[in-house]
């Protein structure tokens, strides 16, 4: 690859990242600005909220009894199943809740954001906006980030529960445990360090999510297909984040909590 195409590259990249930085920094300021919108923030719940709710709590379910069933067998080996129901809440809760719940957010909705987004930018919408008055930012980004943010921390939440029941409903209906063991190693062992672990990474995944999504949608350019293109590349970048930032903040956990 020639030197001027890596060039070329570096500074788009590098160029990239300080619009996408920009861009999180004035939404984020915008918090504190008058107006309020709180019925866009509401909207906005909705969507990215209630209507993420059945792929989360199926995605929940069959992660936690995939869980059991194949942790059952090993642990058996040992003469440990009886640590199923621990080893189920743990991974929920520290680690697959979180990820996988945010990973199912952003496929479906920084996919939306770009889209509605970037079909609002080639129909020259947001010009039109900014020509009355209105920050787009404001009155677009903000209510999504926040949206994002606190109903992603709740569907996480969800998650872990409904991932903890569907370990149990294959630990006990179809492998013969004791309910009340798997209930209570699943409760009994859980520490503070790990439900604060667990909690504080969908506040960051909500961000990327957000943020990604309406950053490709506000820089979309060349019509329809620039707006499949913007689409594809935010769930991509997003998803990659996630995985990503999720090393980084459990890195930094263990560090502090020592678990």
């Amino acid at each position: 690859m020639p030197i001027a195409t890596l060039d070329a590259a570096a500074k788009k990249g590098v160029a990239a990242v300080q619009q996408y930085s920009l861009l999180s920094a004035r939404a984020l300021a915008n918090l504190f600005r008058r107006p309020f919108y709180g019925a866009d923030i509401i909207t906005q719940a909705d969507l990215i909220g209630i209507g993420s709710l059945p792929i989360v709590i199926l995605t929940g379910f069959f992660t936690g009894g995939v869980l059991a069933l194949q942790s059952a067998s090993t642990l058996a080996e040992f003469g440990a199943a009886t640590i199923t129901g621990q080893l189920v809440s743990l991974s929920m809760i520290k680690e697959l809740g979180p990820v996988l719940t945010s990973l199912m957010v952003s496929g479906r909705n920084a996919s939306g954001m770009a889209s509605e987004l970037g079909s609002m930018m080639v129909t020259e919408q947001i010009d039109a906006m900014r020509a009355l008055g209105t920050d787009p930012l404001k009155k677009l980004v903000m209510p999504r980030i926040v949206a994002t943010i606190t109903m992603l921390f709740f569907l996480t939440i969800i998650a872990d529960g409904v991932g903890t029941l569907g370990g149990a409903f294959v630990a006990v209906v179809m492998l013969g445990q004791d309910a009340s063991q798997y209930f209570h190693t699943a409760y009994q062992t859980l520490h503070a360090a790990d439900v604060t672990q667990g909690l504080v990474k969908p506040l960051f995944f909500g961000f990327i999510i957000s943020t990604i999504g309406c950053y490709y949608g506000m820089s979309t350019t060349g019509g329809t297909q620039g707006v499949g293109r913007s689409t594809t590349q935010a769930v991509v970048v997003s998803s990659v984040l996630i995985i990503a930032v999720d090393f980084v903040i459990s890195r930094f956990m263990i560090g502090i909590f020592g678990r």
